[in-house]
């Protein structure tokens, strides 16, 4: 486990949404009061955003665990972008969910719990970012490539079963390929280039590619109070795991940690 500033890193095992319950007791100075709370009004509700091909119903679990142990918090797990909707642009996402947490925001003047799951964790950092009054007070990220993604899985083989992860970036690179969400993350080290002119969402977000907006996205994301990022090893999908804390390959796929990155990477990003 590491801090800076206000971001905690939790360096552990890969867990379907179901397995997130073991997290919550590490989570719960963090995310909801580890004391009972004297009137229902102390417990700030909690917003819940699902990954790729899941849906609300992925986090159910989640959902009884808080209302048993926490009971009178507001938990709401959007159902947005569900199973295949999820291959939707992460921009079209970001504005879906962007209308969605408005008015559960508006009715908690004392801020709201963020907690994203997997490629929900990008969408709610891109949200963050160009959400100019929001009230997060949390934002926990469950295994997000936020980093963006380059390794096989088995999603990526059913969606473009002639490419790997070699030569995918002639389809995600193209305009063709920026209309699919794992497309929009998809950071191939060996094209660089081609990463930062095709990009039309990662490379933004991270600062990248140089736009007007840059400034004010990142005033906006650092007004939340917490940054939260969950990822490990065993991951299997993440790749590299440690993208779910901001690390990359290099051009050699050797691992440059956050800490470890260009500092001109440091200076474009908007994260902090």
């Amino acid at each position: 486990m590491k801090s800076c500033g206000s971001m905690l890193g939790l360096r552990g095992l890969r867990l379907p949404p179901a397995g997130i319950l073991l997290l919550l007791p590490f989570l719960q100075p963090r995310v909801l009061p580890a004391a009972p709370a004297p009137h229902r009004a102390s417990y700030k509700p909690v917003i819940v955003v699902h990954g790729l091909f899941d849906s609300s119903y992925s986090f159910r679990h989640l959902l009884e665990y808080i209302n048993e142990t926490h009971p009178g918090t507001v938990v709401t797990v959007l159902d947005l972008f569900d199973g295949r909707e999820s291959l939707r642009p992460l921009w079209e996402q970001v504005q879906g969910f962007g209308e969605a947490v408005a008015p559960i925001m508006a009715k908690a003047p004392e801020g709201v719990h963020l907690i994203c799951y997997s490629q929900g964790g990008l969408v709610c950092r891109a949200l963050l970012s160009v959400m100019d009054e929001h009230n997060v007070d949390s934002f926990i990220s469950l295994s997000s490539p936020q980093m963006g993604q380059y390794g096989d899985t088995d999603y990526l083989k059913w969606l473009f079963p002639t490419s790997m992860r070699s030569n995918l970036y002639r389809i995600c690179y193209s305009p063709w390929g920026q209309e699919f969400s794992i497309c929009n993350y998809w950071h191939d080290p060996h094209h660089d280039d081609l990463y930062l002119n095709a990009s039309s969402f990662l490379a933004l977000i991270n600062g990248e590619r140089d736009h007007p907006n840059a400034t004010a996205w990142r005033k906006n994301f650092l007004r939340v109070g917490r940054l939260v990022l969950i990822g490990g090893p065993d991951d299997g999908v993440i790749t590299p795991w440690q993208s779910s804390f901001f690390g990359f390959y290099d051009a050699n796929e050797t691992v440059l940690e956050m800490e470890e990155q260009p500092a001109e990477a440091g200076k474009r990003e908007t994260r902090f």
